[in-house]
């Protein structure tokens, strides 16, 4: 479906084709589901405004307003309307590209729910088809469920998550994936989402259907119940009813599972089509990831509104103490040498200062020597178990890892990790496959915008034994693996698609590429010269002995003599070949 295409239009054909759709709940209770309500209608008042026609002379056909008519047209926008008429900004531009935004979204819930709880992940993925364009995407794991209070709002209302102000690396960023993914499938087939959750083994199953009043942005609770017997012992099981594509190969749910498990050798995935045979990827680790901190944010990277936002929220009672208590790596004595280079005074309250004096705090800041931020907000994978799990996925020849030390960007801390498999059964005469992640998320789309596709054209992969034409990746049977890392993923839009081109990011990403392309051009080059010696061995064994045929004839040689000739000419030839 085209982002522009008409919402009503979406809103009657969903409840045409919606009426008769199964429940979550059809398995766990004989009460029919509730009947889900149309999408928010205009008010009355706004229909009457929209029918008056504003006082204004007509001058040939058209209308003049002036300020009143304009100002009775204006009113708030939220934040559900503004992403229902602009749905591709968060990943659902046409049918194909909805579904694996769904499954993406409410897996990388899973495995952040999961993670944070301690609990080795093992998620189930059901895409069962309904209809032709009609699909019903479940996705359960076994992380620590969701309190009952808290559910309507997670999976109800847009901008509503725990992750947006933490300094950490996490999957989900900003609040809105799930919730989105909820309203889309409610706009196209008028189907509420449907969620069981259950925080332990002795706790109650808590059971919901429920829709987005997208006019303010909050959720509409159509069923609640409480399940007995429960359907698992423990974690969260999320339906969404939707229209959409099923395709195998690129860029589909297929695909980003199977990277998925690249990325988080930790996890179990199980993986139910809707057709063809499931499918199961075991975790190939059972060490989770190291506890990512949570941080306060750098100085370096703050920009001046933010700067005065701080201080004037700020519950200190001077200036060296509100900036020692809301960034990292500012001591007492490091706020003091900020406040001399600016010229204000220490005790000096941090609420009352005006714009002028908190630019020279600003401009400041760079001056003074601050350290680096501390990366104990980052969990990389670790160059081990990115080699173990290539191995454990791809059939290869050879495989290299590395692990960047950490960076930073606009005080942001991030980390580089590069993957490599070569030869094998990959293909010979194609581009190599470059696969990008982000905190352990496969990046499908955008790739010509993506800051890694640049960092691997940039590279001169010529030097390390493949081959190369002007900006493009390498050619050759080899398999790139890019993870960068940070506690805020610098991305091109909110749909999380590709890693925007920050000079810091490129010139990690290249060094990364390069320390394992030197590892490969050694594996390469020693490949090349074992060809050599065997085709020169070939050439040994092939031509000798009609070598000592021809000098047999020509000297006159016996068989015993012609015999002992042909061993001594491999022998001086094979020390030759050696030297």
């Amino acid at each position: 479906m085209e982002p522009n295409d008409d919402i009503a239009q979406d809103e009657a054909g969903a409840r045409q084709r919606g009426a008769a759709q199964p429940s979550l709940f059809d398995d766990a209770a004989d009460e029919p589901a509730a009947a889900a309500p149309r999408p928010s209608a205009p008010r009355d008042d706004e229909d009457e405004g929209a029918a008056d026609a504003p006082r204004a002379a007509r001058r040939g056909g058209r209308r003049k307003l002036d300020a009143q008519d304009m100002a009775a047209q204006q009113r708030e926008i939220s934040i559900s309307e503004f992403f229902t008429k602009n749905r591709h900004l968060l990943g659902f531009d046409n049918k194909r590209k909805a579904l694996l935004t769904t499954v993406k979204e409410a897996v990388d819930n899973s495995l952040d729910a999961c993670e944070e709880s301690g609990i080795l992940p093992e998620i189930t993925v059901t895409v069962q088809e309904l209809a032709a364009d009609r699909f019903l995407v479940k996705i359960r794991d076994n992380g620590p469920g969701i309190v009952r209070e808290q559910i309507p709002k997670v999976f109800g209302k847009l901008l509503y998550g725990s992750k947006f102000h933490r300094y950490r690396q996490s999957r989900g960023q900003q609040g809105i994936g799930i919730s989105a993914a909820g309203m889309y499938g409610l706009l196209t087939t008028g189907r509420p989402v449907a969620i069981i959750s259950k925080t332990g083994p002795r706790k109650p199953a808590h059971a919901y259907e429920i829709a987005i009043d997208t006019r303010r942005n909050r959720p509409e609770i159509l069923r609640e119940d409480v399940l007995a017997p429960a359907p698992f012992e423990q974690g969260t099981e999320v339906g969404i009813t939707l229209e959409a594509e099923f395709l195998r190969g690129k860029r589909s749910v297929d695909e980003y599972l199977e990277l998925t498990a690249l990325a988080n050798p930790h996890a179990t995935l199980l993986y139910h089509p809707p057709k063809g045979d499931p499918a199961r990827w075991p975790r190939v680790s059972r060490e989770l990831p190291p506890e990512a901190r949570e941080i306060k944010p750098h100085p370096h990277g703050v920009e001046l509104g933010t700067l005065l936002k701080i201080l004037r929220d700020s519950s200190a009672k001077n200036l060296v103490g509100a900036l020692s208590e809301s960034f990292s790596r500012v001591t007492l004595k490091v706020a003091g040498e900020i406040c001399e280079k600016a010229k204000v005074h220490k005790s000096a309250n941090p609420r009352t200062l005006d714009t002028r004096t908190v630019e020279r705090l600003y401009r400041a800041i760079p001056e003074v020597k601050i350290l680096a931020p501390p990366t104990n907000c980052l969990a990389p994978i670790g160059a081990e178990l990115i080699e173990t799990a290539l191995r454990a996925r791809i059939q290869a020849d050879f495989f290299a890892a590395c692990t960047r030390p950490p960076q930073v960007y606009r005080g942001n801390p991030f980390q580089v990790e590069v993957g490599l498999a070569y030869g094998g059964k990959l293909p010979a005469d194609e581009l190599c496959e470059v696969t990008r992640f982000a905190n352990r998320v496969p990046l499908l789309y955008q790739a010509g915008a993506c800051a890694v596709t640049k960092a691997v054209q940039q590279t001169s992969w010529k030097a390390y034994g493949l081959q190369q034409s002007k900006g493009a990746p390498p050619s050759g049977p080899m398999v790139l693996f890019v993870h960068l890392a940070s506690v805020w993923v610098p991305f091109t839009s909110e749909s999380k698609e590709a890693i925007a081109s920050y000079p810091e990011i490129i010139k990690e990403i290249r060094l990364a590429l390069m320390e394992v392309g030197r590892k490969l051009g050694k594996f390469v080059a020693r490949r090349a010269r074992d060809l050599d010696e065997a085709k020169k061995k070939g050439y040994i064994t092939k031509y000798l002995p009609q070598i000592g045929e021809a000098l047999q004839e020509i000297l006159a040689l016996d068989d015993k003599t012609r015999d002992a000739a042909v061993v001594q000419l491999k022998d001086i030839l094979e020390k030759s070949r050696a030297r």
